[in-house]
């Protein structure tokens, strides 16, 4: 925390959209976005995972953000590059709409009805402008399972 920072100072959120959805990621955890870039589908991810996109010459699996949250899944306009515990995934959304402060008391944690909501990607829940806003924990955004091969689950070679 910086000298002089209190738990009550605004943080910075990283905010985009999926369909209906309005999506927020810490902003330390955004590498870059950019425009979509080919996807190789992977017969394997299924669900939520479109496939694999080569970002800056290594390959990275992009999550649907809407299919994570149980829309039909489609091809999005941007991508945006994170950092997930360590692995770069790539998260499609419709549009990004920038960088925006938020005050912490904003966000609060999810109600029990909620609680494992989209694989526990959704770590809390707030109102920005009058709209829904997710707060998205981005080391959640793709399972174990998935970051460890086609052999992880199971597949043959």
């Amino acid at each position: 925390m910086a000298v002089g920072a209190t738990s009550a100072d605004p943080q910075q959120w990283f905010l985009c959209r999926a369909g209906m959805r309005l999506l927020a990621l810490p902003l330390s955890c955004v590498v870059e976005t950019m425009r979509a870039l080919p996807l190789e589908q992977l017969a394997e991810a299924g669900g939520f995972i479109g496939g694999v996109s080569i970002i800056r010459g290594a390959p990275a699996p992009v999550v649907d953000a809407g299919a994570l949250f149980g829309e039909a899944p489609m091809m999005r306009r941007r991508l945006v590059a994170i950092d997930a515990g360590g692995r770069l995934v790539a998260l499609a959304v419709d549009d990004v709409l920038g960088v925006r402060a938020i005050e912490p008391d904003l966000l609060e944690g999810l109600p029990p009805l909620l609680h494992g909501a989209a694989g526990d990607v959704v770590s809390a829940i707030g109102i920005l402008d009058g709209e829904f806003l997710l707060r998205l924990e981005a080391g959640r955004l793709v399972p174990e399972t998935a970051l460890a091969g086609p052999n992880a689950t199971g597949s043959a070679p």
